[in-house]
């Protein structure tokens, strides 16, 4: 068994070696970079992004980063490109074309029949003088001068060199383009981070009941409606508005305090001026003003009107917090 120490020595020299190669890759970022970008910009078309081996790992990712941020792309895989799939590149398509050698048998396939379509060829490869940086109408040098495998075979260095420059590439059409937190909100509306950009107060109060008794409710049948409705409280309204609150806290409070309840209403164990938060705002604003004033409820309004409770749990399960 290799011991502890040598193991970490491995994998910090792999991490110093791949991050010595990042640090230098900002040095290959040049005008071609930035033609690249406005190409892809003034496109109206898509961004077709391919590659072989792990390079086509990488291209995947890349595609996927650049829908994900408003830059319509798709993957193609540049050895299913040569058979059959080069009909996914369309007349206004931006190709980009990832290879660390750039002088693979399906690149110098692939990169002629890109040209003879008059599509615009970005090349990723760290080698600008190979077939496809001569071919390329731009090229996004990512040179590394080595592999952090031992016997510098394995893609590993290099293969993180074009992850970062396609992330370059990517974030450089989001801030141009404008793309916004609603922009992301958009393309990501099953996320946390999305829900956290869209899902209202009024989305969650309308999933749960809408516990509420009179102020001169008796305390008997303020237990039931807190009970049946599940959520721990409820409203006290008086001529349609709200005027109270009753929480389950309340109750326990109540009875320590009191040997006989028979007598008692909502208005003589509820707490007056009750926090609430309008229907219409986010509810990432409604946990910031739970965590602020350390409670777990709060009441919904639309304008003066009651319409429902928003509960920490609501937050917790919609992945929020």
């Amino acid at each position: 068994m290799t011991d502890t120490q040598s193991i970490l020595a491995i994998a910090k020299r792999t991490i110093e070696t791949e991050s010595a190669a990042i640090s230098h890759l900002s040095t290959l970022v040049n005008e071609k970079f930035a033609d690249a970008v406005n190409c892809i910009i003034s496109s109206n078309g898509r961004v077709i992004v391919s590659g072989i081996g792990k390079s086509a790992i990488i291209a995947a990712k890349i595609a996927a980063t650049l829908n994900s941020t408003g830059t319509p792309a798709i993957f193609m895989h540049a050895g299913d490109a040569i058979h059959g799939d080069l009909g996914t590149i369309q007349e206004n398509d931006v190709v980009i074309c990832i290879s660390r050698s750039g002088s693979t048998p399906e690149i110098k396939m692939l990169v002629p029949l890109i040209k003879r379509g008059k599509n615009k060829l970005i090349g990723m490869t760290g080698n600008p003088d190979s077939f496809l940086g001569q071919q390329a109408d731009f090229v996004l040098n990512t040179f590394v001068e080595k592999e952090a495998c031992p016997n510098n075979l394995a893609p590993t260095t290099s293969t993180t060199a074009q992850l970062v420059m396609g992330d370059a590439l990517a974030i450089c059409l989001l801030e141009i383009k404008g793309f916004s937190s609603t922009d992301f909100a958009k393309y990501h509306p099953g996320g946390a981070l999305g829900k956290r950009l869209y899902l209202r107060v009024s989305d969650i109060v309308a999933t749960n009941q809408k516990p509420e008794v009179d102020i001169n409710t008796p305390v008997k049948q303020v237990i039931v409606e807190i009970s049946e409705k599940m959520l721990g409280v409820t409203a006290v309204i008086q001529n349609e508005e709200i005027v109270g609150i009753v929480t389950d806290g309340d109750i326990r409070r109540m009875l320590n305090k009191y040997d006989n309840i028979s007598g008692l209403i909502a208005k003589d164990i509820m707490t007056s001026n009750p926090k609430t938060i309008p229907v219409e705002v986010l509810a990432i604003e409604a946990l910031e003003l739970m965590q602020n004033k350390g409670i777990s409820q709060l009441l919904g309004v639309d304008g003066k009107k009651y319409s429902g409770v928003v509960h920490l749990h609501n937050l917790i399960n919609e992945g929020i917090l």
